[in-house]
């Protein structure tokens, strides 16, 4: 199957962590396109702009504001949801940030997935619960080669570091606790995600957005480096085939990769000209000499075991990738009703994906 199955999803309860974040809310408003019942538990919007109120997902959802590192709220959040599926995306997910707090970073990625993971213990009914981590969970020596799921797991700076930590949490739970409570447990670990209604600091494509929307040369700190680029909703059909899996399966691998159909991926320079490009015609960039932290310059990931499993493919690769992210901010800057323009992209992505099957 290359697009999720609607008779699986409808009716579903989901638990969605990070719900008001960039990819959450895409999440949200998938989910709600396939016919599922979804409780979001998150931090609230960031100011001034987001993806969850110009889209309005709060509409689609049951919304709950709360903090993941609060295990109380949490727990109460989780038992009154009685979902048959969590996914948990919540997280401090900048690097650059990372460096700024790193207390927040790993109380967020670690204590509070563990605190989610706790929280399972009191539902009556043991639900499928996907983990979603990073690309940057592996031990990375900067060699180009596409890490696989049976790679060492590491981590330089402290999102990466509490990502492979939370990775470690979780295959000792799941070993210690979650077969004697029926739960499945896995983890996703995905290449960078663009797409529509990005605003976070230190991104490539709110970095565009921002860019062309004041009339300003795009600054490229290292436009060399290359990452597994996808866009958000191949990603987030990857998680939901391999939930989809895991309900039919015990047999199905505990963590699976998801990134690009190329293995080695693309640069910074290359996917910042095609979306600049389409935002912006004539629109150039300048090297970025301000001193900043150490960041990876090589991250590739190797899909194979997510394509041969579920039979999960990336619909939106090549120019599809940039014209589809372009289209969103260039409808948004046209003052475009986002929420509607957000929900025709979700369905046309569904039509896209079903076709191909």
């Amino acid at each position: 199957m290359t697009a999720p199955d609607p008779d699986f999803w409808r009716g579903k309860r989901v638990f969605l962590t990070g719900h008001t974040g960039f990819k959450g809310a895409w999440a949200s408003l998938l989910l709600s396109a396939l016919g599922a019942r979804v409780t979001g538990f998150s931090l609230a919007p960031e100011a001034p702009e987001t993806l969850f109120e110009l889209a309005n997902c709060g509409d689609a959802i049951d919304s709950h504001i709360g903090d993941i590192r609060v295990a109380a709220g949490l727990g109460e959040a989780l038992r009154n949801a009685a979902p048959d599926i969590v996914v948990h995306m919540a997280a401090q997910a900048l690097v650059r940030k990372s460096y700024a707090d790193p207390v927040e970073t790993w109380q967020t990625n670690v204590d509070g997935t563990l605190n989610l993971l706790e929280g399972l213990r009191a539902l009556k009914t043991p639900p499928i619960v996907l983990i979603v981590t990073s690309d940057k969970v592996y031990r990375n020596d900067e060699t180009g080669r596409a890490f696989t799921e049976a790679d060492p797991l590491g981590g330089h700076d402290p999102y990466s570091a509490s990502k492979a930590a939370c990775e470690i949490l979780v295959s000792s739970w799941r070993e210690c606790f979650a077969e004697d409570l029926g739960i499945r447990l896995a983890t996703a670990r995905a290449g960078n995600v663009i797409g529509g209604g990005d605003f976070s600091a230190d991104r490539i494509v709110p970095d565009i957005w921002r860019a062309a929307r004041d009339n300003q040369p795009l600054r490229l700190r290292n436009p060399g480096a290359t990452r597994p680029w996808q866009h958000v909703l191949d990603c987030l059909n990857g998680y939901l085939l391999y939930i989809e899996a895991l309900a039919a399966s015990s047999t199905v691998p505990a963590a699976l990769n998801f990134g690009p159909s190329d293995p080695n991926g693309r640069t910074v320079r290359e996917i910042a000209e095609d979306i600049l490009e389409a935002i912006h015609p004539g629109s150039n960039w300048v090297q970025d000499s301000a001193e900043g932290p150490r960041e990876m310059s090589k991250l590739t990931l190797d899909t194979t075991q997510a394509r041969a499993l579920l039979g999960w493919r990336d619909h939106l690769a090549g120019d599809a990738l940039s014209l589809w992210t372009a289209d969103w901010y260039s409808a948004c800057a046209a003052g475009a009703d986002m929420a509607d323009v957000t929900r025709q992209q979700v369905d046309l992505f569904l039509q896209t994906a079903k076709q191909s099957q």
